[in-house]
């Protein structure tokens, strides 16, 4: 899913309610000198400085330092830990720290903020990190960026953290949503908005599976090799390896690294793709020299993957709104030797201008939302959504999924999915189209277990251990 088709906005503005929205109230110190990251902490505090003062994504703000600073394997997966996990513990780590820096963390310079933020994750939340080797690393950070007085108020307030560690618990006794909200870490609106549409126990458990690592799964190439070929290739190699529960192609990787660095991934024979969002070409039931659209495809990923399954064999108009995101497509059907994908750019709300009714056997409208199933991925996206985001996208759905259904043959189908758990960007999308569009109706694709939706398959995060998503697959019946 491409949540930025027409939404694009190049700079992250953190949400008012969020710890990031810190940021517009403070400007940087002036008399704070610079200095050039050579360590992994100096790494993690200018990424974190740079998301909270510019709204930069993390992810991108990492990926650029770790390429023009050399750190050691380690001090990269330490980085890594620091960024992520700082913003993912975010508005937990502002309640306890707020009890130690008496003229509140607001009236400090960003990057002092972001300099307590993560020397505290690593006392309170890293195991493996001696407590006063953090607060000795936090302290040295201080005295090369500010003076005398700062170093000495970090020293003081993480010295104090470590005395009333045993102390800093979250009460129990709090209303349901602010009580889920401190403990795992998410904005509070959002907690409220879970425990309506599923129920307590299960909107802590969202929780706290967006807070743990994401699994790392393979997507096979099946038309270039099988899934048990690749997978005992993998073991021959010394990969520790199992067959993805969810998706007949996919393979899961423990402990394996980035599998996009591999010789396999660049010779085509697999794609890293999530086990949910696997799922989406099986929904679409395709079959070869089939006329397909995927309506919004950037970066492709299922794309290729219906290519895949239809044995590289029929045509597949895979467009998107962005010029820049049609090599994204094309470079990955190279990749994967695919020939039958013609990429277009264009606004999707204008596919029924472009093409004639009834063109296609098959359609995808992997749609534009508010990603809220995948922020075990990319944590800083629960602070830089609202409600008011939601309800502006939801327009947009249900606009893109009835101009879609015009252009799909009688006996095709339809399918309608998205990478959020919000019921009002998902069920509550088909069910209006059901109602105004009797000749559609639901069909089912794939034995999930595990449903939350009474219309389509919604897939929770703690469901697989895989993102969150929903998927619909919708028949326009002939008569």
């Amino acid at each position: 899913m491409n949540n930025q088709n027409h939404n694009n906005k190049s700079k992250r503005q953190p949400n008012a309610d969020s710890p990031l929205a810190n940021s517009t109230k403070t400007k940087s110190d002036p008399k704070s000198k610079s200095v050039r990251p050579t360590t992994a902490r100096e790494v993690a505090l200018e990424v974190l400085t740079a998301v909270e003062e510019e709204g930069s994504y993390s992810n991108l703000v990492l990926n650029q330092m770790l390429n023009r600073i050399r750190l050691e394997r380690a001090d990269i997966g330490l980085a890594t830990e620091l960024v992520y996990g700082t913003i993912s513990r975010l508005n937990t780590i502002d309640y306890f720290l707020g009890q130690f820096v008496a003229k509140g963390l607001n009236k400090l310079q960003p990057w002092v903020r972001n300099l307590l933020r993560f020397s505290f994750y690593q006392i309170y939340y890293l195991d493996r990190i001696p407590a006063h080797a953090a607060v000795n690393e936090a302290v040295n950070i201080a005295k090369r960026r500010g003076h005398q007085g700062i170093s000495g108020m970090v020293n003081g307030v993480l010295r104090n953290v470590i005395r009333r560690r045993e102390e800093l618990v979250i009460p129990q006794d709090l209303p349901a949503a602010k009580r889920i909200s401190l403990q795992h870490s998410f904005p509070e609106w959002m907690v409220a908005r879970w425990i309506k549409q599923y129920d307590e126990a299960t909107a802590e458990q969202i929780c706290i599976s967006n807070n743990e690592a994401p699994s790392v799964s393979i997507r096979v190439n099946t038309h270039r090799t099988s899934r048990t070929a690749m997978l005992e290739l993998l073991q021959s190699e010394g990969y520790e390896v199992e067959i993805s529960p969810l998706s007949p192609d996919g393979i899961l990787v423990h402990g394996g690294g980035n599998m996009a660095l591999t010789s396999w991934y660049q010779e085509g024979l697999i794609s890293v793709q999530d086990e949910s969002s696997m799922l989406v070409a099986e929904a679409v039931q395709v079959q070869a020299g089939m006329n397909v659209l995927d309506c919004c495809a950037a970066p492709g990923g299922k794309s290729v993957h219906l290519a895949e399954k239809m044995n590289n064999n029929g045509h597949i108009v895979a467009n998107d709104i962005h010029e820049h995101k049609r090599q994204l497509v094309d470079d990955q059907a190279e990749r994967l030797q695919l020939s039958i994908i013609e990429t277009t750019v264009g606004d999707a709300l204008t596919l029924a201008e472009r093409y004639p009714a009834g063109s296609f056997d098959r359609i995808l409208l992997d749609a534009p939302c508010s990603g809220l199933g995948v922020i075990r991925r990319k944590p800083d996206l629960k602070w830089n959504k609202s409600m008011a985001d939601i309800k502006e996208i939801v327009q947009l759905q249900k606009q893109l999924l009835q101009n879609m259904s015009t252009l799909l043959k009688p006996d095709g189908i339809l399918v309608y999915s998205t990478c959020t758990i919000e019921r009002s960007e998902n069920e509550a999308i088909v069910e209006s189209f059901l109602h105004q569009n009797k000749q559609f109706e639901v069909v089912p694709f794939a034995p999930i277990t595990t449903n939350h939706a009474t219309t389509g398959v919604q897939i929770l995060p703690q469901d697989f251990h895989s993102d969150g998503f929903y998927i619909a697959a919708l028949r326009k019946n002939s008569h």
